[in-house]
């Protein structure tokens, strides 16, 4: 591969708005093992919050999917694959960007996390229910005059 072609292949794969449009790969090859990425993904993605029993999977496939995204970056880096193949290459590091971008906007919260949101949620509607009953607020939320 000629060093633009390799330069421009990798500004492709680093551009900040590489993954805009771009779709998950329906499967992929994470050291010798194919993966049905794109439906594992939307089975994750479809949940409002990650169970418990999933964080440790969804976590590891994040490791394996940077560990690939690196493996795969640095054989069009070192130019040891021709262009075609890099072409390749670096559509399907897009394509993991993209699945890893799906995965790290999770609302995955730890148990204290969510134990301190649903404490807030709590004083919150707490406080409005005092408002109302001591007539600081009507049922629309605007102040009464008194």
């Amino acid at each position: 591969m000629k060093e633009y072609e390799r330069k421009g292949l990798l500004e492709r794969v680093n551009r900040e708005a590489a993954t805009v449009g771009a779709d998950i790969p329906e499967e992929i090859e994470i050291q010798g093992e194919p993966i049905d990425l794109q439906s594992f993904v939307f089975e994750i993605k479809r949940r409002e919050t990650v169970p418990s029993g999933e964080r440790e999977r969804v976590e590891r496939a994040k490791r394996n999917l940077r560990r690939e995204r690196l493996e795969r970056l640095e054989a069009i880096e070192e130019n040891e694959v021709t262009y075609e193949e890099g072409e390749r290459l670096a559509a399907s590091i897009i394509g993991i960007d993209r699945a890893l971008e799906a995965l790290e906007g999770l609302n995955a919260p730890d148990p204290e996390t969510e134990e301190m949101r649903q404490e807030a949620a709590d004083r919150k509607r707490w406080m409005n229910f005092l408002k109302k009953a001591l007539g600081h607020e009507d049922a629309g939320g605007s102040r009464t005059r008194r």
